[in-house]
């Protein structure tokens, strides 16, 4: 038996009430007849159906139960509004998965049907992805991702406060993530701690897109103002680890009664003033906007690009400890050789310190001083001549117009030319298909033996534009630089690889291709890929995007077939 994990379940809580855990053969109803309340400020529907779902006779489903003789249900983990939701064993695959499960004739089956066929539909790795939606011997059930690796928000809160750099990534995550759901058309309407997860390699996932919404049967006004109040709410608990209302909620303690909504800043010492202010300009605020703010946030879109606008904050410097095998000893502390005290509650007395020995003050001490010294500066003038001599032999091998740690700026002048620290990088995949998004981070590492992996395809080495144009990673390196070349470590050599290098202006994964300005471009058969921009200029934002892949043999990780795998990025400017 697996053990239990919440991150993985999309559990469907009640806002701030504790989860309802379901117990065997009962079933419990969560504010049924009442009104649906999604957080303070927020515009609520009145759940019409919601009596009607309390009186639906309860699912007889028990562990054990399979589901199109496929998914065997393990263990519930919630059960209320005539709906239940299952940790479950996908026997096919082998894999776990999540269910939520309810009647076929529930007055939600048709909404949460549609519901989830629209969210497996967006394809976003930053969403759990719904895996099958499916109507069945008079059941409706649908079956998502299980994240193991995965923690929830609530969890990570409850340990404290998120680093300011932390923060920045949530609130930078989320909000572009829900930008490209709206795009689409889709709104989550119950996003909070519960609903967003952070798995190990830092990367956060929200849950329930859209089906955790129509099986509470919730529907709003204004539904991209909802989702934004929600990640501005994420945003102050994650800078305070207080819910920015006047009630507690996902095991964290709201604002004081009566004070109304106050700054992160005011409310805890140390807070980013810029996250402070971002948090204050998504949540609702009784129209009540501090002069010192700009305008209020009200779509995930200008949320996302409130964040890309900030200065980037960066993580924080690990703290140094020294080796134990490095500290100080007995002898530097002044104690080595001292005899042992014989009784008595004596303090040590350091040594002594040894006279320094006479210095040579005979005719014969004299004689052997100007001697050594003679010596010495002998050794030194003629090891310095054969220095000088060694370095203008190099000189003269060498280009005598330009060294190798120097480029020229088109002026005639030389500009030094550095290697560029990666801040951070992301999958670029703007036909909606990822490769391996959790990988990204392992070809900036420093570690040649970590590699991120495209998958393997058919046909190639170039790949048919009709199904599959190119796949790349984008590269946020900064501001103020201009990349001159891109090395690329490449884990398969062959018949070819080509590889191109574009500025963008966003760390996005969805920006179209033909919005994005080529710098250069290469084909090698060789495992190491060096791309040269011809008129360096400004680009915080590179992209780089492979559009051919050699054929390399199947191992543990893919099948044989065409494709490739990049151990390490490396860029200079």
């Amino acid at each position: 038996m697996a053990e239990r994990s919440t991150a993985a379940v999309d559990v469907a809580d009640s806002g701030g009430e504790e989860p309802l855990t379901a117990e065997a053969g009962k079933a419990t109803a969560d504010g049924a007849g009442t009104k649906e309340k999604v957080g303070k400020g927020t515009e609520a529907a009145v759940t019409e159906e919601v009596g009607a779902a309390a009186e639906a006779s309860p699912l007889e489903l028990h562990s054990g139960h399979k589901l199109a003789r496929r998914y065997r249900l393990e263990e519930c983990v919630t059960r209320l509004d005539g709906f239940s939701s299952w940790r479950a064993v996908d026997e096919k695959l082998r894999r776990a998965v999540g269910v939520h499960v309810l009647p076929a004739d529930h007055p939600r089956a048709r909404p949460v049907l549609a519901a989830a066929r629209s969210a497996a539909l967006l394809g976003d790795p930053r969403f759990v992805q719904v895996l099958d939606a499916v109507e069945e011997n008079d059941l409706v059930y649908v079956v998502h991702e299980w994240l193991p690796d995965a923690t929830e928000l609530t969890a990570v809160l409850a340990a404290g406060p998120l680093e300011p750099h932390d923060a920045y990534q949530l609130v930078s995550q989320v909000s572009q993530a829900m930008a490209a759901a709206h795009r689409e058309g889709l709104a989550h309407l119950r996003l909070n701690p519960g609903s967003v997860l952070r798995t190990e390699s830092g990367q956060y996932r929200i849950r329930g897109l859209a089906v955790m919404a129509a099986l509470r049967g919730i529907s709003v006004d204004h539904p991209q103002r909802t989702d934004t109040e929600a990640i501005g709410a994420l945003l102050y608990a994650a800078l305070t680890q207080r819910w920015p209302y006047d009630t507690d909620a996902y095991g964290l303690s709201g604002l004081p009664k009566g004070v109304g909504l106050i700054a992160p800043d005011q409310v805890r010492a140390g807070v980013h003033r810029g996250l402070s202010e971002l948090a204050m300009r998504a949540l609702v605020n009784e129209g009540a906007t501090a002069s010192r703010q700009d305008q209020p946030c009200t779509t995930p879109e200008e949320l996302a690009k409130a964040v890309a606008a900030m200065p980037r904050i960066r993580p924080p410097e690990p703290a140094y400890t020294p080796s134990p095998a490095y500290s100080r000893t007995t002898y530097q502390q002044g104690v080595y050789g001292q005899p042992p005290h014989r009784g008595g509650n004596h303090t040590a007395r350091p040594a002594a310190p040894m006279p320094p020995p006479p210095p040579l003050q005979s005719r014969t001490g004299k004689a052997l001083k100007w001697t050594v010294s003679a010596l010495l500066i002998a050794a030194l003038g003629l090891g310095s001549w054969q220095l000088a001599d060694t370095l203008l032999k190099e000189e003269n091998k060498t280009d005598p117009g330009k060294s190798s740690s120097e480029k020229d700026d088109g002026k005639g002048s030389k500009v030094a030319s550095k290697l560029l620290r990666i801040q951070d990088a992301v999958e670029y995949y703007p036909d909606g298909l990822p490769q391996h998004t959790n990988q990204v981070p392992l070809t900036y590492d420093n570690n040649p033996d970590t590699v991120w992996r495209s998958k393997t395809y058919d046909e190639g080495p170039d790949l048919n534009p009709a199904f599959k144009k190119g796949v790349g990673l984008v590269y946020d390196l900064g501001e103020g630089h201009k990349p001159t070349t891109a090395t690329l470590g490449l884990k398969y050599g062959g018949d070819h690889t080509t590889v191109s290098l574009y500025a963008a202006d966003s760390l996005s994964s969805s920006a179209p291709l033909g919005s994005l300005k080529k710098l250069a471009t290469t084909t090698t058969s060789d495992t190491t890929a060096k791309l040269t921009v011809n008129r360096p200029e400004s680009a915080r934002y590179v992209v780089v995007w492979m559009t051919a892949m050699p054929q390399a043999p199947g191992d543990t990780y893919s099948d044989p077939g065409y494709k490739q795998a990049i151990t390490e990025v490396k860029f200079t400017g």
